[in-house]
C-alpha cells in the first residue's frame, strides 16, 4: 500500500546525509526544509518540484524506508499541480481578441 509521505516525516526518518543531499539538490538549507515541513513557510512551485524530484532519488536508495514527498503538499495552492479540477477552470489564460473598442 502506498502512503503519501509528508516532508516532516521524510526529514524525521532520513539520515543527516540524506537530508543534506535533498537540501543541496534544491540549492537550499536543511533548516529551510524544516520551515516548509512545519508549515511556517510554503515552497514555491519550482522548489516544491525540486524537493519532490530529490526526495524521489533519495528514497530509491533508502531500501524502502523513505518515499518521495509529493510537491502539492508543500505549496500554498496545491490545485496548481492538478489542472482541470477547479469549477472555474476554463483553460489557459489568453489575451482577449480586439472587439473594436478603443
Amino acid at each position: 500500500m502506498y502512503v503519501r509521505m509528508e516532508l516532516k516525516y521524510f526529514l524525521k526518518m532520513a539520515t543527516k546525509r540524506e537530508r543534506a543531499e535533498v537540501a543541496t539538490a534544491c540549492n537550499n538549507s536543511v533548516s529551510y526544509l524544516y520551515q516548509i515541513a512545519g508549515n511556517h513557510r510554503f515552497a514555491s512551485p519550482l522548489l516544491a518540484t525540486q524537493i519532490e524530484k530529490s526526495t524521489r532519488l533519495v528514497a530509491k536508495t533508502s531500501g524502502g524506508r523513505l518515499q518521495a514527498v509529493p510537491r502539492a503538499s508543500m505549496v500554498r495552492h496545491p490545485e496548481i499541480f492538478y489542472p482541470g479540477t477547479g469549477d472555474d477552470d476554463k483553460g489557459p489564460l489568453t489575451v482577449a481578441e480586439d472587439d473594436g473598442a478603443a
